[in-house]
């Protein structure tokens, strides 16, 4: 028998071994992808962080002549390669998880787009990620590499729900009725996360821990765009205490409560954060626990926004 011939049986044997169900598999895969997205914020806000930014000084390799760093290169080089690294793992999550949809591709659609949406995205990041460092850590250009991880953020945090049947047209949870004015303010909140997170990358291209000691800063006022980048954190706070008001009034049981008190508790942490921050000269230890508390925070406003649209109205 030819090699041609034996390609559809392979396949076939391949295909017959895979979930014809969301089972335990997908939703650890699932996990394992929004791990994997916030822990790459954490390690990119590691690399600038010790200025490692030109740890590997040239991309798509580490040096002119090696693809990995280097022992001459030291620590620098070891924690920008280790945040390269990273990315690969990723790819290989977001890979192995749509071989595992491959049988649901029709069925469970949703899931197969957000998991190719990840897939995706690999290139994308490690694109702009060369740009980043061709450009010698230009701050708009950082700025987008963090802001496209907090989009996988929210992807992964949808993933993750749709996975468990939290949400979306195939929930296997009966979700409260919830009142009708906490969609809007679910969907206000996250929209304030969103901005918030986007005023951080113009606070942080105007700030000192730009990634390397010769590289450029966006020439804006920092105490200024602190400032500015409060306002929708005030906002936040807002929006999520007058969301726990009418869910306590109302007497909601089930995830959205749950959501929104998750949600209270990262958004203050990360109010906390802030400030001592402001306040104690932005020591770089906790400017990434802040990049860490907002990648926190997009995904609970993304999981509480989501919960709220997917649950009914109620009609009183």
């Amino acid at each position: 028998m030819s090699t041609a011939s034996r390609l559809p049986q392979f396949a076939g044997r391949l295909t017959s071994r895979l979930p014809r169900t969301v089972d335990a598999r997908v939703r650890r895969l699932a996990v394992a992808s929004l791990v994997g997205q916030t822990l790459l914020i954490v390690t990119g806000g590691a690399v600038r962080l010790t200025a490692s930014g030109l740890g590997c000084p040239t991309w798509p390799r580490c040096t002119d002549t090696s693809l990995v760093n280097t022992p001459e290169m030291g620590i620098h080089g070891f924690i920008e390669f280790g945040n390269r690294l990273l990315t690969f793992a990723l790819a290989a999550v977001a890979v192995l998880m749509l071989v595992y949809l491959w049988n649901l591709r029709r069925e469970r659609r949703d899931l197969f787009l957000l998991a190719l949406g990840l897939l995706a995205s690999i290139p994308a990041q490690a694109v702009i990620g060369g740009i980043t460092v061709l450009t010698n850590l230009n701050p708009w250009v950082v700025g987008m590499h963090f802001l496209v991880s907090m989009a996988l953020v929210v992807i992964a945090t949808l993933l993750v729900n749709r996975a468990y049947g939290r949400t979306g047209r195939f929930s296997s949870t009966a979700l409260p009725a919830l009142p009708g004015v906490l969609r809007p303010v679910a969907s206000a909140v996250a929209l304030f996360s969103a901005l918030a997170v986007m005023l951080g990358v113009v606070v942080t291209g105007s700030g000192p821990h730009a990634g390397d000691a010769n590289a450029p800063r966006n020439g804006l006022d920092w105490d200024l765009f602190s400032h500015i980048h409060a306002v929708p954190a005030y906002l936040i706070t807002a929006g999520t205490l007058f969301a726990l008001v009418i869910v306590f009034a109302r007497r909601v049981q089930g995830p959205y409560r749950t959501a929104t008190l998750l949600l209270l508790g990262i958004t203050l942490l990360q109010a906390v954060i802030g400030f001592t921050q402001y306040y104690n000269g932005i020591p770089a230890l906790l400017v990434g626990a802040h990049m860490l508390a907002a990648a926190l925070l997009m995904s609970a406003a993304t999981n509480a926004w989501d919960l709220a649209r997917s649950s009914p109205v109620a009609t009183r």
